[in-house]
């Protein structure tokens, strides 16, 4: 594969860091974080190695579903800040080369928000028609209730205009009608404003009820987010419309468009996370490795995002009912723990019992997958959840910057785990200090991904590794090759790769001190810890020496 590395298709090999303004960091000590308080944790980022950074929804809400009830697109909710507060993060953002993507929300708005008012006041209202109404709709089908725990129903009645409003999520959220082209027109107009202060583009929540599941029907869905990608490509070359689309490869393919990709840049890979899950409850690499050689290629400039946790809950809707059993009995079997009847609402080191070797081992995997990386906030140092908190805010608590916390000097708006994951035991600060903390993982896994561009660009082959407990894979790209091995159980394993065209090349690991020589038949044996995993540089012959006497993790 040849590469042509341009500044316009940055986000191929960039590192995406999700956060919520809400709890990263308080700037003015009432307990709840701002834009103040995140501009002055750039600087954190940028040493991280975030190249972008997403935002979680920061407009005006009444906040009865953590900002993504909206009642104002084109500003900022006082409570985190003004406009002003906003441009000024944006400044400082840019300043130290990382990009700014924001959530797109604009299947629904809040009840609140003055347009549905407007809409609901009378059935003459110009706005009517900015929602879908009903006089009788159709019987509901349960599997397209999004939150079966909270909505027994898509449609509500409204007693002042005597129809019912479609709300594919909570009955306080109604479904804007994309079918009507002023919608659209403002949807743009809504993009085209926050880029003029600097966005790069949007994540893109719930693609497929904005251009599928709505009713009435458009007549080609597709053409909706084709017009949403030409206008941001008019605006600002080199934006991203990041999807997150939960379907199966064969029906999530079209969404990124034709040809170069007329539609979504990237999409979430969520049949490749939820088959990690499995493999790694099973300590058995199959599931991914099946999934990785079934995942279809996107279009030329277009890019999977790779995440294995992400603000929501930890969906597991593709695998079967004894596939998602096998993961609760391994990662929550505590009905609390569970939501929904299909996911979780844990972080990854908890679910991984706080066991730092698999934890390690787990982020490597994430950063050695072919495509982007998308961390949320936290991660890199090891955060828990907070189970006492409802539904999906359990995984949404105040960034641990200190012992004490360090989140804010008021009193925060939401509480922190206690416990082995406490602040006083899980924060920044420690982990600035100690070179084996997952900080210092973290750091050095961006800075190996980043000096990798094979990782994201490359052409990806499974390997056959022998061991079921180990995926091993090799991204070629111009001519340069990486080969990554992990072993997901915790024994030790010896694993012998075969390696074609590259007999009597060195392997420079590029994670640990050591050099690995492949034979003159194109194998090489590969010795790999307790949850180990190495990443290999692939050198010519007459580079380095042979070092048999390789550490690994």
């Amino acid at each position: 594969m040849r590469l042509t590395y341009t500044s316009d298709v940055w986000y191929k090999n960039a590192v995406v860091y999700c956060l919520d303004v809400e709890t990263f960091k308080d700037g003015d000590g009432d307990g709840v974080g701002d834009f103040r308080g995140l501009t002055q944790q750039i600087d954190y980022l940028s040493r991280l190695g975030v190249t972008c950074l997403w935002l979680m929804p920061f407009f005006p809400t009444p906040n009865r579903d953590d900002g993504y009830d909206i009642t104002d697109f084109y500003t900022v909710d006082p409570r985190l800040g003004t406009l002003g507060d906003f441009v000024e993060f944006m400044r400082t953002a840019h300043d130290r080369g990382m990009r700014v993507i924001a959530d797109l929300v604009v299947n629904h708005t809040s009840d609140q928000h003055p347009w549905f008012v407007e809409a609901r006041s009378s059935r003459d209202s110009p706005l009517r028609d900015w929602y879908v109404w009903s006089d009788t709709p159709e019987p509901d089908d349960p599997s397209q209730i999004v939150f079966p725990d909270k909505e027994d129903s898509v449609w509500e009645y409204d007693e002042g205009s005597g129809q019912y409003y479609l709300h594919s999520f909570y009955r306080h959220q109604p479904d804007l009608n994309v079918g009507n082209p002023e919608v659209r027109d403002e949807i743009a107009r809504i993009l085209g404003f926050w880029m003029e202060l600097g966005l790069s583009g949007f994540r893109v929540d719930a693609v497929p009820f904005l251009i599928e599941n709505v009713e009435p029907r458009l007549a080609e869905p597709h053409e909706f987010l084709a017009d949403l990608r030409a206008f941001l490509t008019r605006r600002k070359g080199g934006s991203v419309l990041l999807g997150e689309v939960n379907v199966p490869y064969e029906d999530l393919l079209p969404y990124f468009g034709e040809g170069l990709g007329d539609q979504l840049t990237m999409c979430f890979d969520f049949i490749g996370m939820q088959n990690a899950w499995l493999a790694m409850a099973r300590a058995d690499a199959t599931p991914l490795a099946r999934a990785l050689r079934e995942r279809p290629k996107p279009p030329q400039d277009c890019q999977w995002a790779m995440f294995l946790r992400n603000h929501d809950e930890l969906t597991l809707d593709k695998l079967t009912e004894e596939e998602q059993q096998e993961i609760f009995e391994a990662f929550g079997p505590r009905e609390d723990m569970q939501i929904y009847g299909r996911g979780l609402r844990r972080r990854l080191p908890t679910m991984l019992g706080g066991d730092l070797r698999r934890i390690k081992m787990a982020y490597s995997l994430l950063f050695s997958l072919p495509g982007t990386p998308v961390i949320f906030y936290g991660e890199e140092i090891g955060m828990g959840e907070n189970l006492d908190a409802e539904g999906r805010m359990a995984v949404r608590i105040p960034m641990q910057w200190s012992e004490t916390g360090g989140f804010t000097q008021g009193e925060p708006v939401r509480e922190v785990p206690e416990g082995s994951f406490a602040p006083d035991r899980v924060n920044v600060a420690d982990q600035k200090r100690d070179p084996d903390s997952l900080l210092r993982w973290f750091q050095l896994l961006i800075e190996r991904y980043r000096e990798s561009p094979e990782l994201a660009w490359g052409d990806c082959t499974v390997l056959d590794s022998g061991h079921r407990s180990v995926l091993a894979h090799r991204c070629d790209a111009d001519g340069a090759t990486v080969v990554v091995v992990h072993n997901l159980c915790d024994t030790a394993v010896d694993v012998s790769l075969a390696l074609e065209g590259l007999a009597g090349c060195h392997l420079t690991d590029l994670l640990v001190d050591g050099t690995l020589r492949v034979s003159g038949d194109d194998t090489v044996e590969v010795p790999l810890g307790p949850h180990g995993s190495r990443w290999f540089r692939a050198s010519a012959p007459d580079v380095p020496p042979e070092d048999a006497s390789v550490k690994s993790r």
